[in-house]
């Protein structure tokens, strides 16, 4: 058994530990809550954007999404990997860094694959067994939505020069504080329109729908990034407030356990002492 000193030592640096993962749980709880506010208003603007696109995409004939709808064989595929810059946030690196490599061996076992990442924790990773052309680490620092559509722009250029035959996005969807889903979601080509139902045209169009369409194509391809980037942020305040809540609890009972040691050991060793005053002042009467 350590001796009270040791354990002294011990009981005083869970405490400190226990004072920064609370400060930490307490830091991600309030930045989760502009996060998730930030995403939960986005959400329906992006998706009606999307639905906007599709159903005017639908009465067109032909090709009409221009360069960013053309469908090719896919030769050179770059998935972009959203992790975070730092860690302590449970399974939220570790589950994208797993579905990254799942997919580039289940989907594209035959498929020359580059990953352009996003985020210090994937880069770090991945960048060990696969090629990463681009690191962007800075966007967390300021996620505005100027930024993410230069990145967005950089991928749209990729695919335009032929660079890569399809684009896909790896990132965590918020769900809520606990719970956070991986997404592998297509970027580029756009996904053609399969149904056409439901497509009112009884609307006049001006400039022209196809106008309209190749005008909004950018826009939209722009904000689905935000939104993946956006959802990534407030999933990873969500898990890291999830796991600094589960470590504050874990060492209060480390914690208490070790009082509980401290103690036995502190009373066996007061009882020792007694034990042997008691046996020095027989040995004296006798």
């Amino acid at each position: 058994m350590a001796n009270l000193k040791e354990i002294r030592n011990r009981i005083s640096s869970i405490g400190s530990t226990m004072q920064i993962t609370s400060a930490m749980k307490m830091v991600s709880a309030a930045k989760l809550k502009k996060a998730q506010d930030a995403i939960t208003a986005m959400r329906p603007y992006s998706s009606k954007l999307t639905e906007l696109l599709q159903s005017l995409s639908a009465t067109l004939e032909g090709n009409t999404g221009g360069a960013y709808s053309e469908q090719r064989e896919v030769k050179k595929v770059l998935l972009v990997s959203v992790t975070s810059n730092r860690g302590l946030c449970g399974g939220f690196n570790s589950s994208i860094i797993k579905e990254t490599v799942k997919t580039i061996k289940e989907k594209y076992n035959n498929t020359e694959v580059d990953i352009f990442s996003v985020g210090k924790k994937g880069n770090d990773i991945l960048s060990k067994e696969y090629n990463v052309i681009e690191n962007n680490n800075a966007i967390f620092d300021n996620l505005t939505f100027d930024n993410a559509s230069e990145i967005a722009e950089q991928l749209m250029n990729l695919f335009v020069e032929g660079t890569y035959d399809k684009i896909e996005l790896v990132y965590n969807r918020f769900k809520n504080a606990a719970t956070q889903i991986a997404m592998v979601e297509q970027f580029l080509p756009i996904q053609p329109v399969e149904s056409e139902e439901n497509v009112n045209l009884d609307y006049i169009f001006e400039p022209s729908k196809e106008e309209i369409v190749l005008q909004l194509i950018p826009k939209s391809l722009k904000t689905q990034l935000y939104k993946a980037l956006r959802d990534s942020f407030a999933a990873e305040h969500g898990a890291r407030m999830t796991a600094m809540h589960k470590a504050t609890d874990n060492a209060k009972e480390l914690r208490d356990d070790l009082k509980l040691t401290y103690n036995k050991a502190r009373q066996a060793a007061i009882t020792n002492e007694i034990l042997e005053i008691v046996g020095g002042a027989e040995a004296l009467n006798n």
